[in-house]
């Protein structure tokens, strides 16, 4: 039951990006990742902290790498985080884990995060 409702936040995430109108004018070379985040449920709050703060920085200083960048919980299990992000291609990617936002938010959520699974995905859509 867990991995249907994350296939369909999954699937909700990818459709709503691929129609939106920043998407809808970009290339489909884009680099696209998920990472599947179970974080410790003892420093939750805190970990959502650090994610916004993070994902803020990235959406405002790397505009042209960073397209897009989407963070869900599990609705029946919080501690279970999926985020959905989009680059230019993938040396916006590379660049983006070489920022100093970046690694603030690895060095503060290291010992929050019991997992982390890194996925690259393909989008389906119309050109």
């Amino acid at each position: 039951m867990k991995s249907k409702s994350i296939v369909t936040i999954i699937t909700a995430l990818l459709m709503s990006l691929m129609f939106s109108n920043k998407m809808a004018a970009q290339s489909f070379n884009n680099y696209m990742r998920i990472a599947k985040i179970t974080v410790d449920s003892s420093q939750l709050e805190p970990y959502m902290i650090a994610l916004k703060e993070q994902m803020k920085a990235a959406l405002k200083l790397e505009e042209k790498g960073v397209l897009a960048y989407s963070a869900v919980y599990d609705k029946n299990n919080l501690t279970h985080i999926t985020i959905l992000e989009t680059y230019a291609n993938v040396d916006a990617y590379k660049a983006h884990i070489q920022t100093s936002h970046f690694k603030k938010y690895k060095a503060t959520v290291e010992h929050m995060v019991k997992s982390l699974e890194l996925i690259d995905v393909i989008p389906i859509g119309i050109k």
